[in-house]
């Protein structure tokens, strides 16, 4: 068994975002940075396959981005993996879905790999369109959103959410590409051994044209902060008073009461 999966390095959510000089994407100077959460989830469900398998089952963490990302990489490692790849590319946080998809599967391409596992989105970009571009472009099948997995004998049976809270279970064959989110697992933090191992695992290095890289198709403009809103309202008084002045300032503020008509 031969596994991909493909792995973001994200800056921490709670950090505070300003645009960069070009306002073409955010200042990434001073930033907090760790794997993505959603990949997270996709490198336990492919240790967890390992596992299951045994030794004859080889999986691989890709990464694209600058120099920082072997950061995560080297976890991905830790947590199971078995070897890396690193597609040097300082750019790659501003390039489009398409772009990233054509590094992924130009690697991929040729490489005989039974499953690939990917986040279902990206924390930062959040454009979840990266796995389903890479399944195109292979021609295998593709399922994303999975929260639950099963492998027996060649084929796997997983789970997926759908709109209303209720969810589906698909049956497909390897080949395949499997998008993953929360409820799928808990991804495993590495102990002291694993993360010392993983620091001896084989790491590769590649240039954006050698993995296939080609023109963006959109391109980020204008990338600017949430506008601000106005303060909240305290209401005090008792019951009638403040359903006075809750309908006074629907009317006066918004337009769900319409004026003169019925309420």
């Amino acid at each position: 068994m031969n596994i991909l999966v493909c792995i973001k390095q994200v800056p921490d959510m709670e950090e505070r975002f300003e645009p960069n000089a070009a306002a073409s994407w955010f200042n990434e100077a001073g930033l907090a940075w760790r794997m993505n959460e959603y990949d997270a989830f996709a490198v336990e469900q492919a240790v967890q396959l390992k596992e299951q398998l045994g030794d004859e089952t080889h999986v691989t963490a890709l990464s694209i981005g600058p120099l920082r990302v072997v950061e995560s990489i080297r976890k991905a490692l830790s947590m199971g993996c078995d070897e890396g790849v690193h597609i040097d590319d300082a750019e790659a946080p501003e390039r489009d879905p398409w772009q990233i998809a054509s590094m992924i599967a130009g690697f991929a391409a040729g490489r005989a790999f039974d499953l690939i596992f990917t986040g279902i989105q990206s924390e930062d970009r959040s454009s979840a369109q990266v796995g389903v571009l890479v399944a195109e472009r292979l021609g295998v099948a593709c399922v994303t959103g999975i929260t639950g997995f099963e492998w027996n004998d060649g084929s796997m049976t997983v789970e997926r959410e759908i709109e209303g809270g209720r969810s589906c279970t698909l049956q497909l064959k390897a080949p395949a590409l499997l998008t993953c989110q929360q409820g799928l697992n808990s991804p495993r933090y590495p102990n002291l051994p694993s993360i010392m191992k993983a620091k001896r695992k084989n790491l590769t290095v590649l240039q954006p044209p050698e993995a296939g890289l080609e023109a963006p198709k959109v391109s980020s403009e204008n990338f600017r902060p949430h506008e601000r809103k106005s303060a909240g309202v305290i209401l005090e008084g008792n019951v009638e008073t403040l359903a006075d002045e809750v309908r006074k300032l629907l009317e006066a503020k918004t337009a769900v009461l319409d004026k003169g008509g019925a309420r």
